[in-house]
């Protein structure tokens, strides 16, 4: 589609009369010279679709810029991104808009719903945009594409109770060391070990005495995600809703997030990587790959993630690790300043 075509295009009704969404992902050609820039940027402003912009040979004309901005992302070839936080790199742009587009048919209402969060959400402050963030998960938990997901998953028994503290908390003077410690669930976030990480950042917030947090994990993996034997067993979306926002991790740890450091390590997927992204400081191993898998779910990320990713990375490159369900390697992290540095070997505290 061409730029000038927004207008009409990107502006129709996005739902079909029985409440479809109807195409809720467009592309946007952006290898042409830029013309009326002012008019397509305030129609992709407008729009309620996902858009997305590709240019196939070079990055786009800076004199797209504006329109850029306002797209949800943009896909240039490999080598080509200035730098600039709009952009993605890969090897083919047509190539990968098509598997983007194909993400949002499979899944319209995950994929529109967290593109919008993602253009206003960067305008609340952490609480409120925690809040905006959950009322929307909560929203997708009753629709048809999480119920589709628990329907394929199947019915799954809870997660044994933890043999173990499933936070390690060791202190040494003023510093303070937390190990997610389930390696047998790979340390994913379920119940035991969201409320056992959320009590130490209660500590935290409560001694000014400590002044730095190193936070990491034992096992294979810095942390999994989310629990998915936990998934869909809330009692209702407004409990789980209360749940995420004030029981969550995310909040306390924002709250002391300039004392903490945390270093990654293998998988840190969903969750594993939305509250790292907290902390002042993030060191991955070499090893560390990171993925957000919410939307082939039929859900958004929901440990805060809309929230701590797109501070640090934009709001375009978090909606593509989203809508991609690419795994990005620690370099790939650093280039983006999603982690702050890579190093192999962790800290003693």
């Amino acid at each position: 589609m061409a730029p000038a075509a927004l207008a009409a295009q990107g502006t129709a009704p996005l739902l079909a009369e029985d409440g479809r969404i109807e195409q809720p992902l467009l592309v946007v050609d952006l290898d042409g010279e830029p013309e009326d820039v002012g008019a397509a940027a305030a129609a992709a402003t407008a729009s309620d679709r996902v858009l997305v912009g590709i240019s196939r040979g070079r990055a786009p004309d800076p004199g797209w810029e504006p329109l850029v901005r306002a797209l949800d992302l943009t896909l240039v070839p490999s080598g080509s991104d200035r730098g600039i936080r709009e952009v993605v790199t890969v090897p083919d742009p047509a190539a990968a808009a098509l598997a983007l587009s194909a993400t949002a048919r499979a899944h319209p209402h995950a994929s529109v719903v967290l593109a919008g969060l993602l253009r206003w959400g960067g305008e609340l402050d952490v609480p409120a945009a925690l809040d905006a963030e959950s009322l929307a998960y909560s929203a997708l938990l009753g629709g048809p594409e999480f119920a589709a997901w628990l329907a394929r998953r199947g019915p799954r028994p809870l997660p044994p109770p933890a043999r173990e503290d499933p936070v390690r908390v060791r202190r040494d003077g003023d510093e303070l060391r937390l190990t997610l410690n389930r390696p047998e669930r790979r340390n994913a976030y379920g119940r035991e070990l969201r409320d056992a990480l959320v009590s130490a950042l209660h500590l935290v917030a409560w001694d000014e005495r400590i002044v730095r947090v190193v936070l990491d994990g034992t096992g294979p993996s810095f942390c999994s995600g989310g629990d998915l034997d936990e998934f869909g067993t809330a009692p209702d979306p407004v409990t789980g809703h209360l749940v995420r926002t004030r029981a969550g991790a995310a909040l306390p740890l924002h709250r002391v997030a300039d004392r903490v450091e945390v270093w990654l390590h293998g998988a840190c997927v969903g969750a594993g990587i939305e509250l790292p992204a907290y902390a002042h400081r993030i060191v991955a191993a070499p090893d560390t790959r990171i993925r957000l898998p919410e939307i082939g779910m039929g859900l958004i990320p929901g440990a805060g993630g809309t929230v701590s990713i797109p501070r640090r990375i934009g709001r375009w490159r978090t909606l593509y690790l989203a809508l991609s369900d690419a795994v990005i390697d620690a370099q790939t992290a650093l280039s983006w300043g999603l982690v702050d540095s890579v190093a192999g070997h962790q800290p003693t505290v």
